[in-house]
């Protein structure tokens, strides 16, 4: 099945690292025109270094100055898609959980996707675009994990406001997706699933009894970004190797 995004603008937050930056990569392979959002200026250089982005570094913690930075970023240029994919893990203990990580939590993998949706749909309702936003998401959304009590309360918010967004933005036809991958092994997928005593568990609730790679998130974020899925909306779609079939 041939992609191609030539001549259309992507935005994809979180794109220095990990699955954000191979979406980039991928995005600017298939003729996107990328605009790469991340926190930090370093991983955003060596990203250009690596392949043709527009970078935007700004702290999406911070509400009012990543609006203004995407906003300029974006000014009198129609915008296509979105991908949020910018999220942490802050994993403790269910009766250890701070009040300082929830809020963290939400800030960044919730309300910083409210906050880069709103502008990005406005923008497509305002140049009359078909557009997709697609949302990383994870299976923890679905299913509990020991330790992430705060990370599976925020992909399950992701989750419910995809949900809400597919509902207003539908009639403007922009489609809003979730991916929702097992544990991919990044950066950040380390850091819960390094250990081969944690890991060996989990490995066996997953009926392919391995692992994700990133390419395998990028090629499901490609297809709902693309118009080989225009009927396709509201869908929250595992990349998980049968994990929520058990």
């Amino acid at each position: 099945m041939e992609i191609s995004f030539k001549g259309k603008n992507i935005i994809v937050t979180g794109a220095g690292q990990g699955i954000g930056r191979a979406i980039c990569v991928r995005l600017a392979e298939y003729g996107a025109n990328v605009i790469a959002v991340s926190k930090t200026e370093a991983n955003l250089k060596s990203l250009k270094d690596q392949v043709s982005v527009e970078t935007v570094c700004v702290d999406l913690g911070q509400w009012d100055a990543a609006r203004n930075a995407i906003q300029k970023a974006i000014k009198n240029k129609p915008i296509h898609g979105l991908v949020n994919n910018a999220a942490i893990a802050q994993l403790e203990p269910f009766l250890d959980a701070k009040p300082e990580s929830f809020d963290t939590s939400f800030n960044i993998n919730v309300k910083s996707a409210l906050n880069m949706s709103q502008i990005v749909a406005k923008n497509m309702i305002g140049n009359k675009l078909k557009g997709s936003i697609v949302n990383i998401s994870s299976q923890a959304s679905k299913a509990g994990l020991v330790n992430h009590a705060i990370y599976c309360a925020t992909k399950g918010a992701l989750d419910a406001l995809s949900r809400a967004m597919t509902l207003e933005l539908g009639p403007h036809n922009i489609r809003v997706n979730c991916v929702n991958p097992t544990v991919i092994m990044t950066e950040m997928g380390k850091l819960g699933w390094s250990d081969p005593a944690r890991a060996e568990p989990m490995l066996q609730k997953i009926p392919l009894r391995r692992f994700g790679e990133v390419s395998e998130v990028v090629d499901g974020v490609m297809y709902l970004l693309s118009d080989r899925s225009s009927m396709i909306t509201g869908a929250a779609i595992p990349i998980d190797g049968g994990f929520l079939a058990c």
